[in-house]
């Protein structure tokens, strides 16, 4: 029987992917992984830049936000995913950063928040 959890947080991936895509962005893969890590979702924002999306459930605050959860350990591996996707996609593009998606279920619908650049690349 599969993780309701895991089909909840699959379901705020695809949405925050319609939303992106709703707004200009291309995604170019979604849970794409390499032995670095895996991206939730890799994007071309509309000017150009690479993105690793990393989209974080919250339903309650008792898991602190979602900003919280992304240290740096877990920063510098999306980055190196993400290089990772750059250097198999030969993707040299306008730039590369990670962006933050937060995505709390609010009656029936997503309140989707993204936070631009939050590895300071």
């Amino acid at each position: 029987m599969p993780d309701p959890r895991h089909e909840l947080g699959l379901r705020a991936e695809e949405a925050a992917a319609r939303w992106l895509v709703g707004n200009g962005w291309l995604v170019l893969d979604r849970r794409w992984r390499s032995a670095s890590g895996e991206l939730d979702l890799v994007c071309t924002a509309p000017d150009g830049t690479l993105v690793g999306v990393e989209v974080k459930l919250r339903s309650t605050g008792r898991a602190g936000s979602a900003l919280e959860a992304l240290d740096r350990r877990r920063l510098a591996r999306l980055r190196a995913t993400l290089r990772d996707y750059g250097r198999e996609a030969r993707e040299s593009g306008r730039g590369r950063r990670i962006d933050l998606i937060t995505a709390t279920p609010a009656e029936g619908r997503w309140r989707l928040v993204r936070m631009a650049g939050v590895d300071a690349w």
